[in-house]
């Protein structure tokens, strides 16, 4: 399998020209893009969001609590196409690009090791929220990527991220403050 390439971006994420691998892009902490896609329900007057449960095999975070979709975006991809594309493959989802809104994005930089490797990440995140109806039985969820799904309550998992941080969770910061506030925007 020939590694994935990146387009190395900006600080806005807009691309440069130039393009690096994943294991540079992450070796290095060189700046690339990534789509997260939260699927979300209301839930009477709270807001549910579907985590994933990360495979054990991963490369950062194994086993923990994350978005409910999330990937790299290849070299020449849209932040959309690959929201889209992603949702498929992790949980079986066949949304059209309209189904998604886009919410924001976030920076996320962080070094720490996994596997006794170093691993730098330095990522645009582009967030999506997804809030067709989603029945968990019916998820086809790809098994290299992840262990299972859950829903939880969003304020609940926005408190537990919060200093000190609930280790169960390896939801980023930024994209839970966007869901928070695209969810308050949509209900007026």
């Amino acid at each position: 399998m020939t590694e994935e390439i990146f387009d190395i971006v900006d600080e806005n994420g807009q691309p440069t020209g130039e393009t690096v691998t994943r294991s540079k892009a992450h070796a290095e902490g060189i700046r690339h893009r990534t789509a997260h896609i939260w699927v979300v329900r209301e839930n009477g007057d709270k807001t549910d969001v579907l985590l994933q449960k990360r495979a054990m095999n991963k490369d950062s975070f194994p086993g923990r609590y994350d978005t409910s979709s999330a990937g790299h975006i290849q070299a020449g991809d849209a932040p959309l196409e690959s929201a889209v594309r992603e949702l498929s493959e992790e949980l079986g989802i066949q949304a059209d690009p309209d189904d998604l809104k886009f919410a924001g994005t976030f920076p996320i930089q962080y070094e720490k090791e996994f596997h006794g490797k170093p691993f730098r990440d330095n990522e645009i995140a582009f967030v999506y929220v997804y809030d067709e109806e989603v029945g968990i039985d019916n998820l086809t969820i790809q098994k290299e990527e992840l262990d299972s799904v859950e829903w939880f309550d969003l304020e609940e998992v926005y408190q537990a991220c919060q200093p000190p941080r609930d280790e169960k969770f390896c939801v980023p910061m930024g994209g839970l403050e966007i869901v928070r506030k695209y969810g308050k925007i949509s209900r007026g």
